[in-house]
């Protein structure tokens, strides 16, 4: 009996213990948001989001911060993604492979040789946010702010210049994007599939030949230690965003939410041109440690673009939707006049 009776008492103790750690807790009014991301520690991601962390720390008071996990730790894409589905994080940063995976309509970003320079991205993108914006919403999600990786290139240990020379190579394929598929389907190349925190491994060893990336992030993930040859053709532009989860967002006052959105708006706009000036001076770095340019000749880029279109074709509908294809091609059109 009287042992009953102390371990009710003990019990009794615990509970208590308990409700009132989840009182404080609520009381205090703070948010840790776990944020996901590839960029790897040291990287001027990483550097960007302690920028972020110190001024939301001084405009709420300490009440919302994120804590990041980097370089992949939390797997690629899609496991960031069903990690946020399921509560273990709040947020991540993808770029639009990952984003399509939430919402389809952002795969309209990865179609190749759409965007000539970065002023028609930032166009498209300013002229075309709300609708994401949206899209993310009934899906759960808020789109905190757009981020970027710039313009891809391929890289490999043998000279790639044409469709020819991809069909007698390795070439990786990112797991996460189909619409990568698709173009190696419509090119009849036989490409291998990897997680991006393999690929570094699969240069090591063999596995592949060829990879693409923007120029900085080739460096940052050191894949350009394994590299001896860069293609002088940007392929596509890599959009990103930093999005967290909708139930994340509105626990939080709505004081502190508008705080969280324009902080990671300043910080992440400035990252894009820090980015941006990091992709050039990458292809630089790379020339100085004995990577080659590989100029394709225009024959060579009429093919690269007819296979393009002809997989973009089919692949219209099955992701991306011919309205906001059109959207976007209307835009490009009116901007590309209004330049003339």
């Amino acid at each position: 009996m009287k042992r009953t009776k102390t371990v009710k008492s003990i019990g009794l103790a615990i509970l208590a213990v308990l409700v009132l750690a989840l009182t404080a807790g609520a009381g205090s009014g703070k948010s840790v948001i776990k944020i996901a991301t590839l960029a790897p520690e040291g990287s001027s991601w990483i550097e960007a989001f302690d920028g972020i962390n110190a001024e939301l720390k001084k405009k709420t008071s300490g009440a919302v911060r994120f804590k990041i996990y980097a370089g992949g730790v939390l797997g690629d894409e899609k496991d960031m993604i069903r990690k946020m589905y399921v509560g273990q994080i709040q947020g991540a940063v993808l770029t639009s492979a990952g984003l399509s995976n939430i919402f389809s309509e952002m795969d309209v970003f990865q179609i190749p040789f759409l965007f000539e320079s970065y002023d028609e991205v930032d166009y498209v993108e300013k002229n075309m946010a709300g609708l994401f914006k949206k899209g993310f919403e009934k899906k759960g999600f808020t789109l905190l702010a757009w981020s970027e990786g710039g313009f891809i290139r391929l890289m490999s240990t043998v000279p790639i210049a044409s469709v020819d020379d991809l069909r007698k190579a390795k070439v990786w394929t990112w797991e996460d994007a189909p619409m990568a598929k698709a173009i190696f389907d419509e090119a009849r190349i036989s490409a291998i599939p990897l997680s991006l925190p393999d690929v570094l491994v699969g240069l090591q060893t063999g596995l592949v030949d060829v990879v693409y990336a923007p120029p900085s992030g080739a460096i940052s993930l050191q894949w350009f230690t394994k590299t001896k040859y860069m293609t002088d053709l940007p392929l596509m532009y890599l959009i990103g965003a930093l999005v967290v989860t909708q139930k994340s967002f509105n626990r939080l006052s709505p004081e502190n939410r508008k705080v969280l959105v324009e902080v990671c708006a300043k910080h992440m706009a400035h990252l894009k041109e820090i980015i941006r000036q990091e992709n050039q001076e990458a292809i630089q770095v790379m020339i100085r440690h004995g990577v080659k340019l590989i100029k394709p000749s225009n024959d060579q880029i009429e093919q690269l673009e007819e296979i393009s279109h002809k997989a973009m074709t089919r692949q219209m509908g099955k992701s991306f939707s011919p309205k906001v294809k059109n959207q976007v091609t209307d835009l490009l059109e009116a901007f590309r006049k209004s330049k003339k």
